[in-house]
């Protein structure tokens, strides 16, 4: 559930017209519900009651800092994939003890800010990262806290490019492999085994692989502790689904219950990170209609939102509701691509879309786009990147303004031999 409705034909966020906003700081901009992502953060991280649990948001879902600071002050914590994360993650106050830094291509610099912030965990996805974690900890004097991200082959049912748990991608260790990772940590002096990893996709729509992974994680666990490897921390990964379109995901109840029935009183501190299921519609992408053309076989709306602003339509052929801000049920039904500005075929965010009529000038509210949506922008084609605002109640505020032209070249310099 959101809170992006119609009052009157209107569409709010929250008690705000939409409207009122784009009049305020212009468009294209991002917008996000306070209230939705409080309520969507509980509704994980109370889906669990009576275990030992620790939400830890998937920072690269959104990495605003208003959104990470709410997730701090509830009691969260964070899945880090960047020494960049991390920065942003103790910069907006989550306790350095609250974060696990996954990701397949940890640096150097990387692993020692977290070994001297003093992390929880790092998901360790191949056997040189362990050797290289074990070297950088021996250097500073420290020991580093490890779980091995298991890939069990287990088969999401989800778009390719974000499917991670099955042998043919590059995220973790083969579970035939995964016994003799752990024996190889067991054996590293600057080393200190603390639980076990797994994440097998994002866009999940069936609570079956999440349960098929986690059976294949304790057996493992099983074997580990009769070779007197002790795992405290389980961490399953995120990648619950939300709805974009016709999808119907389960609830996080309906998930949290498959998980504790086979679970069945482990006795593990269970380690859940969420990113898409609790900022995904919790925002919104807000775009003008530009201009309307017709061509011979279909019609262009052209927006002033483009594939810089939101990728996944290029990227995924990802599907996202377009409401307009301003509802007229008189309106003829269309179909028609939204594309924008970009000086690409693929530059579109929708295709052969059934909607409402618009005109110069309307107002576009593309939906479920608080996930992977600013966070993947650009400054393709020399275009800023746009503001994002967050409302509560009735009141909004601009999280982040809007980039000015200057911005483009503020970091770059001339080489002296270029006039």
């Amino acid at each position: 559930m959101h809170h992006f409705d119609y009052v009157e034909d209107e569409l709010h966020c929250e008690q705000i017209p939409v409207r009122q906003i784009a009049e305020s700081v212009g468009t294209p901009f991002y917008l996000y519900s306070y209230a939705t992502l409080k309520r969507h953060f509980l509704a994980v991280q109370d889906a669990f009651p009576g275990i030992d649990r620790l939400v830890c948001y998937s920072a690269k879902a959104n990495t605003s800092q208003a959104i990470l600071r709410l997730f701090a002050e509830l009691g969260g914590g964070m899945d880090i994939v960047s020494g960049g994360e991390l920065y942003r993650g103790l910069r907006a106050g989550f306790p350095s003890d609250r974060i696990v830094y996954s990701g397949v291509g940890k640096r150097a610099d990387e692993i020692d800010d977290a070994l001297d912030a003093g992390i929880l965990q790092f998901n360790v996805e191949s056997f040189e990262e362990l050797d290289a974690i074990n070297a950088r900890a021996a250097i500073k004097k420290k020991s580093a806290p490890v779980a091995i991200r298991v890939n069990p082959d287990v088969d999401p049912q989800t778009h390719p490019y974000i499917s991670t748990g099955l042998k043919k991608n590059k995220f973790g260790i083969n579970h035939r492999d995964a016994l003799a990772a752990y024996r190889r940590a067991d054996q590293l002096p600057n080393v200190d085994i603390v639980g076990i990893d797994c994440h097998i996709g994002s866009q999940i729509t069936e609570v079956q692989p999440f349960k098929d992974a986690l059976k294949s994680l304790l057996k493992l666990i099983d074997d580990l502790r009769q070779e007197g490897i002790d795992i405290r921390n389980l961490d399953i990964g995120g990648g619950l689904g939300i709805t974009y379109g016709e999808e119907r995901p389960p609830a996080p109840g309906e998930y949290a219950a498959a998980i504790m029935e086979v679970l069945n009183g482990s006795g593990l501190r269970l380690i859940l990170e969420p990113g898409r299921v609790i900022v995904g519609n919790a925002g919104i992408l807000v775009t003008s209609v530009l201009y309307r053309k017709g061509g011979e076989h279909k019609e262009f709306v052209i927006s002033d939102a483009g594939m810089n602003d939101l990728l996944r339509p290029s990227l995924y052929q990802a599907f996202h509701e377009i409401r307009p801000v301003i509802r007229d049920q008189r309106q003829p039904v269309i179909e028609a691509d939204v594309v924008g500005p970009i000086c690409e075929s693929g530059d579109f965010l929708a295709q052969d879309r059934r909607m409402p009529d618009c005109r110069r000038g309307d107002l576009l509210a593309i939906m479920s786009a608080g996930a992977y949506g600013f966070c993947m922008s650009s400054n393709y084609c020399s275009r800023p990147r746009v503001a994002e605002v967050m409302v509560k109640g009735d009141h909004f505020h601009v999280i982040r303004r809007r980039e000015r032209i200057e911005d483009l070249v503020r970091s770059e310099s001339l080489p002296p031999f270029i006039k």
